[in-house]
């Protein structure tokens, strides 16, 4: 699935991944391939991202939105 993170200034991360894991507002949840279509909170912590080499990264936010729509995830993320 592709991946957005944007913040108001930039685009801090954007590519194809295997798993991604948010800092909902009610508990932290991952989204895989194929994941029903979706809108969220995200509440101040790291989103994990786990690429197709298996290699991960973190970023770290302070909230945000989450949609999920047809195996892209964005993520405006302040």
């Amino acid at each position: 699935m592709k991946i957005e993170i944007i913040t108001p200034d930039k685009t801090i991360f954007e590519g194809e991944v295997d798993l991604v894991q948010m800092p909902g507002i009610d508990g932290s949840f991952e989204i895989l391939n194929n994941h029903a279509p979706l809108i969220s909170v995200l509440k101040k912590g790291k989103i994990k991202v786990t690429d197709k080499k298996k290699i991960t990264k973190f970023f770290e936010v302070n909230g945000g939105v989450i949609e999920v729509l047809k195996n892209k995830v964005i993520v405006l993320a302040e």
